[in-house]
């Protein structure tokens, strides 16, 4: 839950790296809010109110954490643009999203496995 926080305190911050597992579970907890969100509004009858709302809440985090998991593999933020390919597009970016990070510093900041990361808890 630390990592979906510290994205949510960092929801424009499109500069830096972002490691796997930051990006991983924000979108692991994100998944987990909009199921939680689709049963809700679906047994109230709210149609996509809920979700709707959550979604455009949570985008430019989402934005900002692709961005900064992109720098990390050492590619430009500009990638994200390959979602609008339907089909090929997402499945090229969840190939950059799993790849491992760059070794050593690069031009979007130092590498954040040898940073601090938020304390987990679970």
């Amino acid at each position: 839950m630390n990592w979906y926080v510290s994205v949510l305190k960092n929801y424009v911050g499109f500069q830096g790296r972002a490691r796997r597992e930051e990006y991983w579970m924000f979108a692991l907890v994100n998944a987990g809010i909009i199921l939680i969100l689709s049963v809700l509004q679906s047994l109230i009858g709210l149609g996509q109110i809920l979700t709707t709302i959550y979604g455009l809440a949570v985008m430019l985090p989402h934005l900002a954490v692709g961005a900064r998991r992109l720098h990390d593999t050492g590619r430009s933020g500009w990638w994200l643009l390959l979602i609008l390919i339907p089909l090929v597009g997402s499945i090229i970016l969840i190939v950059f999203f799993v790849q491992d990070s760059r070794f050593g510093d690069n031009q979007y900041g130092p590498n954040p496995k040898h940073g601090a990361s938020p304390n987990l808890k679970f």
